[in-house]
């Protein structure tokens, strides 16, 4: 038995000794100052909401479609297509209202059976505290649902760190012409 433990010993320091030698050597794995990162602060939920305003014609176009659909789904779901979109945040359904941020991105069509998209979302804040910071969202957008729920991956500045959840919610949409969008961001960050 006391060979057991001492063996059991042995195993442990060397490998204690493995992975300390490990973390020098290899010169990129080191231990992380909390205060340096912002994560000293006090931990926040925060919610945001947000309109914005996507023109697609030709004049002005803020959301373009730069790959087109296949032939096979061009009717129907939009499969295969992607876009990229630049548009302003504003604090009311009215275009007019007072610009907080941009947001930037693209989505793809991504489902053969019904009008999906995989959005990939930077909002980027320009006002206030927040300005040069952002929130990162990534996921699928069910076109079918009124209220779709997407998640947040991330963020900078003020965001690191960030986790959450976006709802969005289309108010107006003429696919010829504009469409009104409406997101509450819930980000838990520091």
């Amino acid at each position: 038995m006391a060979n057991h433990f001492l063996i059991l010993a042995l195993l442990v320091s060397c490998h204690a000794l493995a992975s300390t030698n490990a973390e020098e050597e290899t010169g990129f794995v080191g231990p992380v100052d909390r205060k340096t990162l912002g994560l000293q602060r006090k931990h926040k939920l925060s919610h945001f909401r947000f309109y914005f305003h996507e023109s697609f014609t030709p004049n002005n176009a803020t959301t373009v479609t730069v790959v087109q659909p296949l032939p096979k789904y061009n009717g129907t779901t939009s499969f295969g297509s992607l876009g990229v979109t630049d548009n302003a945040l504003t604090v009311r359904q009215d275009r007019n209202s007072k610009v907080v941020g941009r947001i930037e991105g693209f989505v793809a069509a991504t489902s053969q059976s019904e009008f999906n998209l995989l959005a990939v979302l930077n909002f980027a804040f320009t006002q206030g505290k927040y300005n040069g910071s952002s929130i990162a969202v990534l996921g699928r957008n069910r076109l079918s649902l009124k209220v779709r729920e997407l998640p947040i991956i991330g963020g900078t500045g003020l965001f690191r760190f960030a986790t959450g959840y976006a709802e969005t919610n289309t108010i107006f949409l003429d696919p010829k012409t504009r469409s009104t969008i409406e997101y509450n961001i819930y980000v838990s960050h520091y």
